[in-house]
């Protein structure tokens, strides 16, 4: 038998971003066993990079135990749901999906994405640490994606919530809470802490900087006042030692 380990993230037609994401699953082989394969790939858009492109490419170096890490922030995301279906993890996805079953014959051992993992939380108040002017009058809000589908939005609602609660431990600010731009809470959320007084600091919580940290968040708070920088969650050291842990962690209870 033979271990390899396939990192899933969503993709982008960013290169940066699919870059940062790169840098960061080999930073992460590092902390692991000599030799081990590891392959990044993409539910989308990164041509020749796809989720069966990276299976295809482990089970050609004799891969028979695949590790799957979904590198998302939400376990509250669909396409961690559809990818759990078209691994063979579940029998049914829980939302519709167009995808369909993969192509393998490895015994597949799938990971967690980041919900409200203690070292996300660290890497979020590493971010947004040097806004915090007056932490006695400060609330820091996470803001992520949510979904609109019934089910999935609780499931983000505790991932984000939880975190929230972890980030302001670690900061010491006032108050913490978090906002999703679905369905639509962000402008609600920054206004109803400015009425009470509070300098709102925003966080993102989203894998790398785009559309959504540089577009989505702002055109929602226009003509308020806020802090923000924009940065998302790469590049950071933690997160390829999230990866790597996971990875450990996994082959730790394996029985091979």
């Amino acid at each position: 038998m033979k271990l390899g380990v396939l990192v899933i993230s969503h993709g982008s037609p960013d290169p940066n971003w699919v870059n940062l994401v790169d840098d960061a699953i080999q930073i992460a082989a590092t902390d692991l066993p000599e030799g081990l394969p590891i392959v990044a790939s993409f539910l989308e858009v990164v041509e020749g990079r796809f989720i069966q492109d990276g299976i295809d490419q482990l089970e050609e170096q004799g891969v028979t135990e695949l590790i799957v890490i979904p590198l998302f922030v939400s376990s509250g995301s669909t396409h961690i749901d559809e990818i759990a279906y078209a691994f063979g993890v579940k029998n049914t996805p829980d939302k519709e999906t167009d995808l369909k079953p993969f192509r393998l014959h490895s015994h597949v051992f799938f990971g967690d994405p980041i919900d409200d993992d203690p070292v996300i939380a660290q890497m979020i108040w590493d971010k947004v640490q040097g806004l915090s002017l007056q932490p006695e009058r400060e609330v820091i809000l996470l803001v992520g994606h949510g979904s609109i589908h019934d089910g999935f939005r609780q499931r983000w609602e505790r991932g984000i919530s939880s975190l929230s609660s972890r980030v302001g431990k670690l900061s010491g600010l006032k108050a913490n809470d978090y906002a999703l731009l679905n369905p639509d809470s962000v402008r609600q959320k920054v206004t109803n802490w400015q009425e009470r007084g509070y300098d709102v600091i925003i966080a993102p919580l989203f894998l790398s900087a785009g559309y959504f940290t540089k577009k989505a968040i702002p055109s929602r708070l226009e003509d308020l006042n806020y802090r923000y920088t924009g940065e998302a969650l790469l590049p950071h050291p933690l997160l390829p030692y999230w990866m790597s842990q996971q990875i450990l962690n996994i082959m730790g209870s394996m029985r091979l």
